[in-house]
């Protein structure tokens, strides 16, 4: 899966790939100033996929949890 770096990827470095799925590709960053290391899925885009994400993006809202 060929997913680009984070726009703001003056912000953000890649540390590793750590999972892939139906929708795209996790990766975990590092804050290049706090080092606060970060889970960012990067998800492609298509009809289907944009109405299951939806889905997933009101899921994820609804989850309480000090590591989300």
């Amino acid at each position: 899966m060929d997913l680009p770096i984070m726009h703001d990827n003056d912000r953000y470095e890649l540390v590793k790939d750590i999972g892939s799925g139906n929708f795209g590709v996790a990766r975990l960053m590092r804050d290049k100033e706090t080092k606060e290391l970060v889970a960012v899925k990067y998800i492609e885009r298509g009809e289907k996929i944009d109405e299951n994400v939806r889905r997933e993006i009101i899921n994820h809202r609804s989850l309480k949890h000090p590591n989300i």
